[in-house]
């Protein structure tokens, strides 16, 4: 049978417990906020380019890319709709979700969101997948950076057992008006 000072130190824990609870909903809630916020700020239609890396030749290939960026109402959800002005079979639209506990965009982990000094924000996530035309196994690194004039997306890839990455893709566009 419980005490009266047990069950003052077990209410105790359990009130304790459950503000450390609503504390971190709270900054989770905060932290998707913020992502969310940050990629509203891209929001619209954008002009620019995409330079690959072709792993046949080993060069870099440069094309002409547009993307609209529209956020799905009501939703931590993204529509990033890719058009190639001289490649009409390669569009296609990319969906992107940001996680309610904001650790994640789509499958991958935030690594850092940093401020940058023009005010532009840079968002780096990481994942592990298959890339090459072997499917290897790799580390893949996305880097964005939204701005008010500039959005880019950088792709980066660290194969297993590697030390050095390599930049698999950037896309750099400019605001249209």
């Amino acid at each position: 049978m419980m005490n009266q000072k047990n069950m003052k130190q077990l209410t105790n824990i359990l009130i304790m417990s459950f503000c450390l609870l609503i504390t971190s909903l709270c900054q989770a809630q905060k932290k998707s906020n913020r992502l969310i916020n940050d990629f509203m700020k891209v929001e619209g239609n954008w002009t620019g380019q995409l330079t690959y890396l072709d792993y046949s030749s080993g060069k870099p290939y440069t094309m002409s890319a547009d993307i609209e960026i529209k956020r799905i109402p009501e939703t931590h959800t993204f529509l990033f709709v890719h058009t190639y002005p001289k490649e009409k079979s390669a569009n296609k639209t990319d969906t992107v979700t940001i996680s309610k506990d904001g650790q994640y965009i789509g499958k991958e982990k935030l690594v850092s969101r940093i401020k940058l000094p023009n005010g532009d924000m840079k968002i780096t996530t990481e994942r592990k997948g298959k890339d090459g035309n072997e499917g290897k196994e790799a580390t893949i690194r996305q880097t964005y950076t939204l701005g008010k004039t500039l959005f880019s997306t950088q792709k980066d890839i660290l194969f297993s057992g590697e030390k050095r990455w390599i930049k698999r893709h950037e896309y750099v566009y400019r605001k249209q008006y």
